[in-house]
């Protein structure tokens, strides 16, 4: 009982908190719009239009974290207040997400624009159109929010885990696994924003409209569910022989090199149908669909690397608990349902291209097992 008062307690929202939330949200939004940065072209919506984004969030990263550093150093922040004030920072983004995807809702619904990023698709159901959205692209001045709340959580994981490092650090608990978990993580998040341009040709980006769903997703489900790890980290002392974390190292390796290799294959192709895969020109099937490469060992092959990742996040916790296997977990059941998602999407879409795709790439994710 004790303990569930005392999280009930920490679930309410603070004053600081909402400073913290509201100047990590302004600084990003002007770090976005005035740090320079490559200007991606996104993918070509329906009408023919599309849209340019500036993809500075590695520059917005590094400057933000010496900003950070050097108010540790002087003592004006302390390097723990995110671990200090992590539930009551939960309750007020979750409220912001809340009131966030209602604007969302209303300025949609009342949009009068014709173009494919703002024109309002409507249901005629109040909760569906709420959840999914209304329009695809959304801006609120000049932010193209959709790209900027992907920003905005992949961003705050790394944050929440440094603070949470912080605090480790200061306690004297740090060992191989709280390091282990924490280069992956930020490896991961790192070099997310080093490749931040093939983030504009996913299916997110492409054609998910703006809805609670994905703000939800992106600032309250990313940087609070995936640091689940870190937290259990700090409360519990997991010593790691040198072989688990060897065989942790290499799943992490491999994880890493299938998800970026697959990803980074997708994306050179729609830039450039005919550039080598492997050294090798790309075979393709009905002149649309890369069979080469990664894609040509498993339809969603980038999804097994996904796992791998996720997986290696979770060993470095032991296995003591399922606690910390909540990502891995979740992410299985969430790219199984995508994978089935998108084989029935793309079955319509392409019709017996697809058809003689699955029967030369028959694996859907893992090679001879599913």
């Amino acid at each position: 009982m004790e303990a569930a008062a005392a999280v009930l307690s920490g679930l309410v929202p603070s004053g600081s908190a909402v400073v913290v939330l509201f100047a990590y949200l302004g600084y990003l939004a002007a770090a976005g719009a005035i740090l320079p940065g490559k200007l991606v072209a996104g993918a070509v919506l329906p009408d023919s239009s599309r849209l340019h984004y500036r993809c500075n969030g590695l520059l917005s990263l590094l400057l933000l974290l010496g900003i950070l550093a050097i108010g540790a150093y002087t003592g004006w922040m302390s390097p723990t207040v995110v671990a200090d004030r992590g539930l009551e920072l939960l309750s007020v983004t979750f409220i912001f997400s809340v009131l966030v995807s209602f604007g969302l809702y209303f300025a949609g619904i009342k949009s009068r624009h014709k173009n494919s990023s703002l024109r309002p698709h409507v249901s005629g159901s109040f909760i569906q159109d709420w959840w999914l959205g209304v329009q695809l692209n959304p801006h609120f001045m000049g932010v193209d929010l959709k790209f900027f709340f992907v920003r905005a959580g992949m961003m705050a994981w790394l944050f929440i885990n440094l603070s949470l490092f912080a605090k480790s650090y200061l306690a004297g608990s740090v060992n191989l696994s709280v390091i282990l978990y924490q280069f992956f993580c930020a490896w991961y998040i790192i070099d997310y924003f080093v490749h931040e341009e093939f983030m504009t040709s996913t299916w997110d980006i492409i054609a998910e409209r703006l809805g609670f769903m994905l703000v939800f997703g992106d600032l309250v489900f990313i940087p609070f569910t995936f640091t689940i790890q870190g937290w259990w980290l700090l409360r519990n002392e997991v010593e790691l022989s040198r072989l688990v974390g060897l065989t942790n190292i290499c799943i992490f390796v491999i994880g890493y090199l299938v998800f970026r290799g697959a990803n980074k294959q997708k994306h050179v192709f729609k830039k450039d149908p005919k550039a080598p895969i492997w050294g090798k020109p790309p075979k393709v099937v009905g002149g649309k669909l890369l069979a080469s490469g990664y894609w040509g060992i498993a339809r969603h092959c980038n999804y097994l690397g996904d796992l791998m990742l996720a997986l290696s996040f979770s060993l470095p916790c032991g296995f003591s608990s399922v606690i910390p296997y909540f990502y891995p977990t979740y992410l299985l059941i969430l790219l199984i349902w995508r994978e089935r998602r998108d084989e029935a999407r793309c079955s319509q879409k392409y019709k017996e291209i697809w058809a003689e795709y699955c029967k030369l790439v028959p694996w859907r994710i893992l090679p001879y097992v599913y």
